[in-house]
């Protein structure tokens, strides 16, 4: 039997490479302003983003380095060393006070643009956590709560947002807004399904399409309790997220410099290249985990019956409905699922992780990216005498995955595109 881990983790590793700022930022850069440079950066390739926009400026531009300054606010363990931009590592998925302090640094900075500044924005995911200001009566404490409700809800991220919008002095336009003496330049690492603008770290540059309404919305369909200061800033016009005519917007433009498709898309040609048949599911999947990865083993199955050498892949950010007490984000759960329906197939392999490196978890950067499957570990399990099953419904991938040694752990990538999934069928 070919062991085709080092494959499935090759294939992996190229969806990543394809996303990393080292590789892709400075094509997009502008020139050098009459002013100063202002970066503002935020996500979990914040501090790497910031780096390489130090290097094109201060190195190949030979720019005065009294002329850049910046912060960038990154995840727990993301950070990179900097000359110029400050570097914050900040909680996530749960925001810190290290994030607190970030963003009131970014709103002042922000503040202080000039006419002839310009301001720089770097974006990735995880901005969203990693920028966190409340909006005038709600409380640090608060604002956790109700974010913390929401990851656990089972939401899409895109509706976790919409909330998130309507209760930040940051997100949702307001950074534009701060800054708009100054030509404001948005540089974006998408992470989120369909590229929306507003989506990628809450749109704190861009306009945005949702609404106090909406978010109120969100609140009853999930039936979240939270607190009566969160009811009122939901309630407030004046915490209404900016819309396309704000002034704010004048000066301010918007570009994604990396797309989910184009690392699947690297992910793709090498199964194609290796020689196998390739069923591309596209880089916007949503859904829940365990559905998600019951409609892709039938794939799988139907596959292997009809004796097929195919190569299934797909991205977009899956979610969890957290019912249990275990750990392990959506990409675990997800291969947890396919263990348990594919258990005792030959000739199947898989792999799931995040491209940022960390799945769920606690916010540390030893978290693991995913998992991987095959012949060794419905073995191990059956050896342990492991149930896929009991630890799906106390949502406890990890404990599963850490016993049968197959947690995906690459560190902090410095980029974020969403997931990768592959399933290999020979």
């Amino acid at each position: 039997m070919t062991d085709r881990r080092p494959f499935l983790r090759e294939i992996f590793d190229a969806a990543v490479a394809a996303a990393h700022p080292d590789v892709i930022l400075g094509a997009h850069l502008r020139p050098v302003p009459k002013g100063k440079i202002i970066c503002l950066a935020a996500g979990k390739g914040a501090a790497a983003m910031a780096a390489a926009a130090e290097r094109h400026y201060l190195d190949a531009l030979e720019l005065e380095p009294s002329c850049l300054t910046g912060i960038a606010t990154t995840r727990h363990g993301h950070g990179v060393p900097t000359r110029r931009i400050k570097v914050v590592e900040a909680g996530h998925p749960m925001p810190d006070e290290a994030g607190l302090r970030g963003a009131e640094e970014t709103l002042n900075l922000a503040g202080q643009a000039q006419a002839d500044d310009l301001v720089l924005v770097l974006l990735s995911g995880g901005g969203s956590a990693n920028w966190i200001a409340p909006a005038e009566g709600v409380s640090f404490v608060q604002k956790l709560q109700v974010t913390r409700a929401l990851l656990r809800s089972g939401a899409p991220i895109a509706e976790v947002n919409t909330v998130r919008k309507h209760l930040s002095r940051i997100k949702g336009g307001r950074l534009a807004r701060a800054a708009q003496r100054a030509e404001i330049v948005t540089l974006a690492i998408s992470d989120v399904p369909h590229d929306e603008p507003s989506a990628i770290a809450s749109g704190p540059t861009v306009p945005d399409p949702t609404t106090l309404a909406d978010a109120r919305a969100i609140v009853a369909k999930y039936g979240l309790e939270v607190d009566d200061a969160i009811r009122r800033a939901l309630d407030d016009p004046r915490n209404e997220s900016c819309k396309e005519r704000d002034p704010a917007f004048a000066r301010a433009h918007f570009e994604l410099i990396a797309r989910p498709k184009a690392s699947l898309d690297a992910a793709v040609k090498l199964a194609k290249d290796a020689g196998y048949a390739v069923i591309d599911l596209g880089a916007d999947l949503e859904g829940e985990a365990r559905d998600v990865a019951a409609d892709h083993a039938r794939l799988a199955l139907k596959a292997r019956s009809e004796g097929q050498r195919v190569a299934i892949l797909s991205g977009g950010e899956l979610t969890v409905t957290v019912r249990g007490t275990g750990r392990g984000g959506p990409n675990q759960e997800y291969a947890l699922a396919l263990t348990g329906l594919l258990q005792g197939m030959s000739g199947i392999s898989a792999l799931a992780g995040d491209t940022d490196g960390a799945d769920g978890g606690a916010g540390s950067a030893s978290d693991p990216a995913g998992a991987i499957i095959d012949q060794t570990t419905f073995a191990k399990m059956k050896s342990l005498g492991l149930e896929a099953r009991a630890f799906l419904d106390n949502n406890d991938a990890s404990a599963f995955f850490a016993a049968t040694g197959d947690l995906l752990q690459t560190g902090p990538t410095l980029t974020n595109v969403n997931d990768v999934r592959v399933i290999l069928v020979e």
